[in-house]
């Protein structure tokens, strides 16, 4: 949630926010990026998006041992270093070294992005991107294991919408294991503006709109959101946020706002 609101247009407020170390460095981390975090009297916490974009080029982020905040930045800022160039290098604990993310570099390498790995392959601390901008391979499916951690595909589909100018399909391989917290991503972003459905385990998520509007065409609309913490699988539409005309836009500054995930059983 931390993410999408700093990767958005306009601020967001977050209310009941879990006060964690994995929430306090994730914060740390946002900040050393550029993103303007208040806290509000009512108890919220407001978060300045960025809009797609990074002030800096360069950072060097330690993120201790928290592998919610490792795995999401790094899809995150390998697409940004790509897109816009730039290099940052994530770092943690010694017991973060230890905690495997191959899968995720691998699913970034194939499209194109520059991960090096700058100790033992597979594992933290990465250096993403090499400061120039990367042409990146859209059109092939990426694979990316579904039974080893969800937080891989997580990360993916919370990150792919910054460069999704165009039909992006992610292929489970394997079970997916802990479906419903890929659930609880999906409808955080249709909360964001991404509308998303889904059949089954092979995402194909970020689907160009029939008529695409420019980028940053929507309105941006203040949100205020509550951490999730069910795990129900029930539906969930965006509601329109007290005080405004329409549904969040929070990511109008997407170039395809109309995006939809299908899932199926993997073969």
């Amino acid at each position: 949630m931390l993410l999408l609101a700093a990767l958005s247009v306009g601020h967001t407020d977050i209310t009941d926010l879990l006060d964690s170390d994995d929430t306090r460095v994730m914060l740390a981390a946002l900040a050393q990026l550029g993103c303007r975090i208040e806290p509000q009297d009512d108890g919220a916490l407001r978060v300045h998006g960025l809009g797609g974009t990074l002030p800096v080029k360069t950072a060097q982020l330690f993120l201790g041992n928290a592998g919610t905040a490792m795995r999401p930045l790094t899809a995150a800022l390998a697409l940004l270093a790509s897109q816009h160039g730039g290099a940052f290098e994530l770092s943690g604990i010694a017991r973060m070294h230890e905690r495997p993310i191959g899968d995720l570099v691998d699913a970034l390498r194939q499209l194109g992005c520059p991960v090096d790995c700058l100790g033992q392959e597979g594992y933290p601390p990465l250096c993403l991107g090499n400061g120039q901008p990367q042409a990146l391979n859209l059109g092939s499916p990426i694979r990316v294991r579904g039974d080893v951690s969800s937080q891989f595909l997580t990360a993916l589909l919370l990150a792919l919408p910054l460069v999704a100018r165009q039909d992006i399909h992610i292929d489970v391989v394997g079970e997916l294991i802990s479906r419903p917290y890929i659930e609880i991503t999906l409808n955080l972003l249709e909360r964001f503006g991404v509308q998303v459905q889904r059949h089954g385990c092979r995402a194909s998520p970020f689907r160009r709109a029939a008529a695409t509007p420019r980028p940053g065409a929507f309105p941006s609309k203040a949100t205020r959101l509550r951490p999730v913490t069910s795990s129900r699988w029930a539906r969930w539409r965006p509601r329109r946020p007290a005080g405004t005309a329409s549904p969040s836009r929070a990511w109008a500054w997407l170039p395809s706002r109309a995006t939809s995930a299908s899932w199926k059983p993997p073969d």
